[in-house]
């Protein structure tokens, strides 16, 4: 990044600190970030925007780990079959159906080298865009006394901002690292983070983090 950072929002008096605040890691899974995963082989997906994404990433959860910040990493999965995919999967996508894609237990719906979960993070299965609908995220949170959430991972435009708007909304402090987010296409990138800065949440950097967060 060359010049000062893009701003996509500007909400001073939503405050990032330590306490009460959780890392959300989305979907960082050899599927969408391995050259070898379907989004790639079986779609023919360019993965570049979203590869951008793992060393900011792992970069926050080795922060959040130096604080004792709980991590929860999200994970896209379905059955072999595919059958609870929704009508989503049935009209609009259908290909992907018997294709092996994000396949529970495969190597495909694994968390890609560098950012395995660890014995204390939180695994969320889903099988929609939003890590809220119909998991046990927000129950996890809750029970945590968790206010604020930090939102990194892919892609940007669907499962990123489907999450945030659903943090925001269930009214946690919602922020999401604006270099720790990828997307396939540039333009879909920059108009998730322009929408959700204005409304849903505080949009950061990587660096914004390390000083909120540092020792």
């Amino acid at each position: 990044m060359t010049g000062s950072p893009k701003v996509y929002s500007d909400h001073p008096g939503m405050k990032l600190g330590v306490e009460r605040t959780a890392l959300i890691v989305v979907d960082m899974q050899n599927a969408f970030l391995h050259s070898e995963g379907s989004i790639t082989v079986k779609r023919g997906f360019d993965i570049s925007g979203l590869q951008t994404t793992t060393e900011p990433c792992r970069a926050l959860v080795k922060l959040a780990r130096s604080r004792g910040i709980p991590i929860f990493f999200t994970q896209y999965v379905y059955r072999s079959d595919h059958s609870d995919g929704g009508v989503r999967m049935r009209e609009m996508t259908p290909e992907v159906i018997g294709s092996g894609s994000l396949v529970a237990g495969s190597w495909d719906a694994d968390f890609v080298d560098g950012l395995k979960p660890q014995a204390d993070d939180i695994i969320i299965p889903k099988n929609r865009p939003s890590a809220f609908y119909s998991t046990p995220l927000e129950s996890q949170l809750r029970g945590m006394s968790i206010e604020s959430v930090v939102i990194c991972g892919v892609t940007t435009n669907i499962c990123v901002e489907t999450t945030a708007r659903d943090a925001s909304q269930r009214d946690y402090r919602t922020f999401v690292v604006a270099d720790a987010v990828g997307e396939m296409e540039v333009d879909r990138h920059e108009v998730a983070l322009k929408k959700l800065g204005r409304f849903f949440a505080r949009v950061l950097y990587l660096a914004d983090v390390s000083a909120a967060w540092e020792i």
